[in-house]
């Protein structure tokens, strides 16, 4: 609620800190007010009707928002309890791993299964992404042991990936600063998840497959391998263990074929010989999904077809 008992939208993650502790919430507020004063002009709010009567929040709060501090789980160990209150509340993991319902409530029979949301790619524009399932699904965090998820948000790398895209702002502003007991913890919570498996994928036909293997070959095989197991010094591994290419939803994989894998900032020691270019201007769609839905479906992957729509939607 704003100062003057107007209704707030949602997208300041109220339906996660609502479960702050007092306490959190009184040391967020002293941080803030020992940074230097700014000045800057706010933008007039123009919202189309009828989200421009905010009252009608008060029915969607009625419907969707559960207010409270996180209460503990007495069956649970303190490690455990502590990584919840850090996922669920702090960090709210939630607002961009669950799916949405048409109200853009967070489904809560989804969580953490994957979701979508606008960010940015390379050039500046908005663009879907995918968040992918953080439950012990086979293609989420399954894939992952604890020790895989830990050094990701500690370090933005693990044996499989280095982060790119809107998760490098998560890890490189927040993750890498927490203490590494409390790493552990969020590790240990979302490692608990009960599997949420996804859809039954559509497989590809023999076409596609080899269409795509064409593609891979000539323009990706060279650095991540005819194997899709990626090499120490040129490429990440593509082969189970990416949460990208196994998502659900293609977008992020997309993105970073059409834009390149934005690389976190502050930028880390060089791990590729190279970083890897972007690929909007060099493929068209029907060969972006044709090599998407490869990867996606070769090996050890199961994760279905993409097409070329679901490209140019992304482009």
């Amino acid at each position: 609620m704003r100062p003057d008992g107007e209704h707030l939208y949602p997208v300041f993650p109220y339906t996660s800190f609502t479960r702050v502790s007092d306490d959190d919430a009184l040391a967020m507020y002293a941080y803030l007010m020992s940074l230097p004063p700014a000045s800057q002009s706010a933008a007039e709010n123009d919202l189309p009707f009828p989200f421009s009567v905010r009252a009608l929040m008060a029915l969607w709060k009625w419907l969707f928002f559960d207010a409270g501090a996180y209460q503990p789980d007495p069956t649970r160990s303190a490690t455990w309890n502590r990584g919840a209150y850090l996922v669920e509340a702090l960090a709210h993991c939630s607002a961009c791993h669950t799916p949405r319902n048409l109200l853009g409530a967070e489904r809560a029979s989804a969580a953490y299964a994957g979701g979508e949301y606008l960010d940015r790619v390379s050039d500046g524009r908005h663009r879907p992404w995918s968040a992918p399932n953080l439950t012990a699904s086979e293609r989420g965090l399954g894939l992952w042991s604890r020790d895989d998820l830990a050094q990701y948000l500690a370090t933005a790398r693990n044996a499989f990936l280095e982060s790119f895209g809107p998760m490098n702002e998560v890890i490189m502003n927040s993750t890498r600063h927490l203490r590494p007991e409390d790493i552990g913890a969020m590790a240990e919570y979302l490692k608990s998840l009960p599997p949420i498996e996804a859809d039954s994928a559509v497989p590809p036909s023999a076409r596609e497959m080899g269409r795509g293997r064409t593609v891979y070959n000539l323009h990706c095989g060279t650095c991540h391998l005819p194997t899709g197991t990626g090499d120490p010094e040129m490429a990440p591994r593509l082969n189970a263990g990416s949460l990208v290419v196994q998502a659900d939803n293609p977008a992020s994989m997309i993105n970073a074929i059409l834009y390149g894998p934005q690389a976190p900032h502050p930028p880390l020691p060089d791990r590729w010989r190279k970083p890897m270019e972007e690929f909007q201007w060099l493929l068209d769609d029907e060969e972006v999904a044709a090599v998407a839905t490869y990867v996606r479906n070769a090996w050890d992957n199961a994760a279905g077809r993409v097409s070329a729509d679901d490209v140019a939607r992304q482009r």
